[in-house]
């Protein structure tokens, strides 16, 4: 089975979909990002869609799911790379990607995920560890 390569860049995991996304390719890298997230003990994800032609309802839960994931275990998520069409489809057909950041490319995804990472350290030093 194919599966989707994340790679580590100092705190932040970073994965960039290359291949068409069948559901049984995304429930994996669901499953294999969140065991990263745990294993290197991420503060911040950053996926990489910008090969991705379509976006269908299933894919934009998972990218939902995925944030809401690594946001419960500490790491804060930003996709990037999304296309006009793909943006377009996902407002009609009324998804809402709850917890999901986007920035235009890679490079303003790296720094929106450090200031999100900020933000969240400075909550947690001011009130403690969020949920």
């Amino acid at each position: 089975m194919e599966k989707i390569p994340i790679l580590k860049l100092g705190d932040l995991l970073l994965v960039s979909i290359q291949v068409d996304m069948h559901d049984r390719l995304a429930l994996a890298l669901q499953d294999d990002l969140t065991g990263q997230v745990v294993k290197h003990k991420a503060r911040g994800v950053l996926i990489d869609i910008s090969a991705l032609e379509i976006v269908d309802s299933f894919i934009g839960r998972m990218l939902s799911n995925i944030a809401a994931m690594t946001r419960t275990l500490g790491a804060e998520t930003v996709v990037v790379g999304m296309r006009p069409a793909v943006a377009i489809t996902i407002v009609e057909l009324g998804m809402a990607l709850n917890d999901v950041h986007t920035a235009l490319n890679v490079e303003k995804g790296i720094a929106l995920l450090e200031s999100l990472i900020r933000e969240r350290e400075a909550v947690e030093a001011h009130e403690g560890p969020q949920p």
